[in-house]
């Protein structure tokens, strides 16, 4: 009974350290991609302020074409970063560590 115990505690140590590390990889992809929005809003400005100097008349601006890749951007992050919450928890519930999966 003892040693059963005991096997719990490890295995409940080991599901806590596999929990804050997953949370710990999250949140480093969250700043990297809230980093690389803000890089690119700065570079989609920059490229806005040329752009409309050289438009042609009658095209859609260059802002509206920007602001739809920025959109379809930002979708494609929130979809990866569901995808990624998704498929560490279907490896957790098949008792895979995704931190040992390369």
């Amino acid at each position: 009974m003892a040693n059963e115990a005991a096997t719990y505690d490890e295995r409940l140590r080991d599901l806590e350290a596999e929990a804050f590390r997953t949370g710990r990889t999250l949140a480093e992809h969250s700043e990297q991609l809230a980093t690389i929005g803000e890089q690119q809003r700065t570079a989609f400005g920059n490229i806005d302020s040329l752009a409309d100097a050289v438009g042609a008349p009658g095209d859609r601006s260059i802002t509206q074409r920007l602001d739809g890749i920025e959109r379809a951007v930002g979708t494609m992050g929130d979809a990866i970063g569901t995808m990624e919450r998704l498929l560490v928890a279907l490896a957790r519930a098949q008792g895979i560590d995704p931190d040992s999966v390369s």
